[in-house]
């Protein structure tokens, strides 16, 4: 008698054990995150916005890196392989470095055409989409110009298009996803008037730029392009290219030199000491500079360096 007790005593808290065990299995959907996987830092500050507690997000490359071109590491390899969901900018910005990691990282969730694919580009009106494509006119874009982050009255529908997908993925989350997109937006409006008013003040002042990479914010607040640094997307400038800019901006009575992060500064520097022109270097990503720690501050720092 005292034996059957001793093992019922022994047994009860290991079958209690087992049973909250597999309890715990059968739960665990309840309480795992979605494990989402960007390629841009500004989209995972998209992503964590909309989806919170409900999401684990990491981007695979920096905000201070050229987008065109990021190397390969079996590091992104690894987040892709576990990834599922994978939001992308589009507009085939990421086309000379993604295609290769998801061949490698051979995941079939987030592969183009698969639920767990995302692309933002779809989201927004693209400009600057040419007629024709060839080598001779540079690195150029078939579906138009990738850069729409730099219009910050474009981050509204990239976060709808997150939140669709979030909800689409986890249907049961799906209200939690819509009531943080909606406050990220209304939070969002409330930023976008001031940041509006700043650069409503620019409307008509003549700009140069490297690359044409903020052609989105000119063409919002009415800035005028007079021409790039570089004669051809991708291509770097000669010492010829370089001295007529300078004459040209002179002529045009250029206000502005834009560059990006990572455009590289001396033929900027020297078209803005040879013209007199301000060079201002902008972000154009969170993490492009230490100011721009989220998409807020992202807007915040690239306003107050325009405004300057």
């Amino acid at each position: 008698m005292q034996l059957k007790l001793f093992k019922a005593a022994l047994w009860s808290p290991l079958l209690a054990l087992a049973l909250l065990s597999a309890s715990s299995a059968f739960c665990a959907p309840a309480w795992a995150k979605v494990e989402v996987v960007t390629t841009y830092p500004y989209i995972a500050e998209l992503v964590k916005e909309v989806g919170k507690d409900k999401v684990q997000v990491s981007a695979l490359a920096r905000g201070d890196w050229d987008p065109h071109f990021v190397v390969a590491r079996p590091s992104l390899i690894a987040k892709l392989r576990k990834a599922e969901l994978l939001v992308i900018n589009g507009a085939q910005l990421e086309i000379g470095w993604l295609p290769p990691l998801l061949r490698q990282a051979n995941n079939a969730k987030v592969q183009p055409g698969q639920p767990g694919f995302l692309e933002l580009s779809n989201s927004v009106q693209l400009i600057q989409k040419p007629q024709n494509v060839s080598r001779a006119q540079g690195d150029v874009h078939p579906q138009g110009n990738p850069h729409f982050i730099t219009d910050p009255h474009l981050v509204p529908p990239l976060a709808k298009s997150v939140a669709e997908k979030l909800c689409q993925l986890e249907p049961g989350d799906c209200s939690d996803f819509r009531s943080n997109q909606a406050q990220f937006n209304q939070r969002w409006q409330a930023k976008l008037q001031g940041w509006d008013a700043q650069l409503k003040k620019l409307k008509g002042k003549k700009v140069l730029e490297y690359h044409r990479l903020h052609d989105y914010l000119i063409q919002r607040y009415g800035l005028i392009l007079v021409g790039t640094v570089e004669p051809l997307p991708g291509i770097p400038p000669s010492p010829a290219h370089t001295a007529e800019t300078v004459t040209r901006a002179k002529k045009a009575g250029v206000s502005l030199n834009l560059r990006g992060v990572y455009n590289p500064e001396p033929p900027s520097r020297f078209v803005s000491e040879k013209s007199g022109i301000p060079l201002i270097t902008l972000p154009h990503d969170v993490g492009a500079v230490p100011e721009a720690k989220d998409l807020f501050s992202l807007f915040d720092t690239l306003v107050s360096r325009l405004s300057r």
